[in-house]
C-alpha cells in the first residue's frame, strides 16, 4: 500500500467551526498512526465568503492544537501551490477541465439566469433544478462562435442520466444512488473559478490524497466526485465521512449555542488540549479502553477511523468542562499560575498571597472563568443571609453560630501567629475544650470570614490570607449580624 497522505482542506471563512477542527485532527490522526503525512491546503476560491485574516486564523489553531502538517503554503512539499487562488491562477482547474470537454465528460454550457430557473421538475417525490444538458447539444461552430463574442459560460460535468452510481465509504458502507438525481454539476464557474466540488478531485489527486476526511453533509455529493475521478480514469481515494455534531438538543451545532468554535471554547476559559481530547470523541471511540482523557500523541497511537460512528454526535457543553477541569488539575502549576494570575489580580484589589489562592482554585475549577466566584469573597466580604450560619450536617444553628464566634474571638484576638497550622492548632484545641466536632466551630468562623456556602478552603486557610485584622473585623461583622 502506497504513503498515507491525508489533507485539512478549510475555507477561510471565519473562526474554526469545532467540525472543522474535527476533521483536521482526524486526518491528522488518520495519517501519523500510519507515519502518513498531512497536508493542509487552503481552498478560497469562494471569494464571496473569504474573511480577512481567517487564514492566519486556520494556521494558529492547527498550531496551538499541535496538528502540524508535513505540507502546505508554508512548506513546499512538491506538489503545490498549497492555496487555490494560487491554482485557478496557474490555470491548474481550466487545463483539466478542457481535458474532460475532450472526452466528452463536460461540457460549455451559455444558459443564462432566466432560463437556468425554468428547469425545476419533481424527481423521487422532491422539487430540485436539474439542468437539461440543453448545451450539451451545441455543435462546435456554435461554442467556438459563443466563445469568440465573449458570451459568459460555465463548464458542466456531463453526468448519465440512466442507471445508478455506487460508492463505498468507509463508516457508511456502500451507498446507490440513481443517476436521474445526479444534475450536470458545474465544475469552472462563471468568474474562471473552480466549483469546491470540482477543485477538490483535481487537488486531491495532484496531491496525492489517499484518504478524504469530510462532514457526512458531502456524502451526497460523492457519487459526482467518483464520476469524476472515473472520466478522468484516476484511483478512488477512501472515503471517511464523519457523522453531523448537535447541541444538546440535537439540532446541528450553530454559532448561536455560543461554543462551536474552537476560539469560542478558548475564550471560555478552556485549555487547547482539553479541546483536542474532547473533539476527538466527538463520533469515535477507542475499544481497547475505558479512560476518556488521551494526549493527543496517544490519540495517535490509538486511533482508527473504522470505529468512527454513524450516529450524530451530541457537544455535551458540561461533559466538555469536566473533561476539561481534569486537565486543570494535572496542569503544571506554573503553567496554570500563569493563566490565573490576570483573573485573580482582576477580582482581588488588595495586596494577598496570589500564589496560595491559585493553589486553592486549581483542583476546583472546570474552566479559568470559574475563578472569580470562587475568591470573590478575599476582595471583600459579600452581604450574605445570616441563616447561613444554621447547617444541619454540622448541626449549627444560628444561636450556636453565635455562641461559637463570640468565645473564639478573644482567642483569635490574642493569637499572633496567624498561619494555616498555627491557627488550626489553636481552634482545634477549642473545639476539644468544647466537647464538640470540628465543622461545628469551623462551619461559623469560615462563614464569618467568607460570606459564602462554598468556599476554596476551609476557615484557617481564608484567615491566614486575609491576615489578622481583616479576619477579625469579618468575624466581629457576623456576631452583629447574628445579634440584630
Amino acid at each position: 500500500m502506497s504513503k498515507i497522505r491525508t489533507r485539512f482542506a478549510p475555507s477561510p471563512t471565519g473562526r474554526m467551526h469545532v467540525g472543522n477542527l474535527r476533521t483536521a485532527l482526524y486526518a491528522y490522526l488518520i495519517a501519523k498512526h500510519e507515519k502518513g503525512d498531512f497536508l493542509v491546503r487552503i481552498e478560497d476560491t469562494d471569494q464571496e465568503r473569504y474573511v480577512e485574516g481567517a487564514t492566519q486564523i486556520i494556521y494558529d489553531t492547527l498550531a496551538k492544537t499541535g496538528l502540524i502538517h508535513d505540507e502546505g503554503p508554508d512548506k513546499d512539499g512538491g506538489v503545490g501551490p498549497y492555496v487555490q487562488s494560487e491554482r485557478q491562477a496557474a490555470g491548474i482547474y481550466m487545463e483539466y477541465a478542457k481535458k474532460l470537454i475532450e472526452k466528452k465528460e463536460a461540457y460549455y454550457c451559455f444558459c443564462d439566469k432566466e432560463r437556468l430557473a425554468t428547469l425545476n421538475r419533481n424527481v423521487a417525490g422532491k422539487e430540485i433544478n436539474v439542468y437539461d444538458k440543453h448545451c450539451l447539444h451545441l455543435s462546435e461552430e456554435e461554442i467556438q462562435e459563443k466563445l469568440k463574442a465573449g458570451q459568459p459560460y460555465v463548464i458542466r460535468q456531463n453526468m448519465p442520466r440512466e442507471g445508478s452510481t455506487t460508492f463505498k465509504d468507509e463508516i457508511y458502507g456502500s451507498i446507490t444512488v440513481d443517476n436521474e438525481e445526479l444534475d450536470d454539476m458545474i465544475l469552472i464557474k462563471s468568474d474562471g473559478f473552480p466549483t469546491y466540488n470540482f477543485a477538490n478531485v483535481v487537488d486531491d489527486h495532484l496531491m496525492g490524497i489517499t484518504h478524504v476526511v469530510r462532514g457526512n453533509e458531502y456524502l451526497s455529493s460523492s457519487p459526482k466526485y467518483n464520476r469524476l475521478y472515473e472520466a478522468f480514469g484516476w484511483e478512488v481515494p477512501v472515503y471517511i465521512h464523519c457523522p453531523l455534531i448537535t447541541d444538546e438538543e440535537h439540532h446541528k451545532l450553530s454559532k448561536r449555542c455560543g461554543h462551536c468554535s474552537y476560539e469560542d471554547l478558548i475564550e471560555q476559559g478552556f485549555v487547547s488540549e482539553a479541546i483536542v481530547n474532547f473533539v476527538a470523541l466527538l463520533g469515535w471511540s477507542p475499544t481497547e479502553c475505558t479512560e476518556e482523557i488521551f494526549s493527543l500523541e496517544r490519540l495517535v497511537e490509538i486511533f482508527d477511523y473504522h470505529h468512527i460512528s454513524k450516529s450524530p454526535a451530541v457537544f455535551d457543553y458540561t461533559k466538555a468542562k469536566w473533561m476539561n477541569g481534569e486537565y486543570m488539575k494535572a496542569m503544571a502549576f506554573d503553567v496554570f499560575y500563569e493563566k490565573a494570575l490576570p483573573i485573580l489580580k482582576e477580582t482581588i484589589h488588595r495586596e494577598v498571597d496570589f500564589p496560595k489562592i491559585a493553589e486553592m482554585v486549581k483542583t476546583r475549577i472546570e474552566v479559568f472563568p470559574d475563578i472569580p466566584d470562587l475568591v470573590d469573597f478575599f476582595d471583600a466580604l459579600p452581604e450574605y443571609d445570616p441563616a447561613m450560619y444554621a447547617h444541619k450536617k454540622m448541626k449549627t444553628t444560628k444561636e450556636s453560630a453565635l455562641e461559637v464566634l463570640k468565645e473564639v474571638l478573644p482567642i483569635l484576638e490574642e493569637q499572633e501567629d496567624y498561619s494555616n497550622d498555627a491557627l488550626y492548632s489553636r481552634l482545634t484545641q477549642y473545639v476539644e475544650q468544647k466537647g464538640c466536632k470540628n465543622g461545628y466551630v469551623m462551619w461559623p468562623i469560615r462563614t464569618a470570614v467568607s460570606g459564602k456556602q462554598m468556599t476554596p478552603a476551609g476557615a484557617t486557610e481564608i484567615m491566614e490570607i486575609l491576615g489578622k485584622e481583616e479576619s477579625l473585623a469579618r468575624i466581629r461583622k457576623g456576631i452583629e449580624l447574628l445579634e440584630a
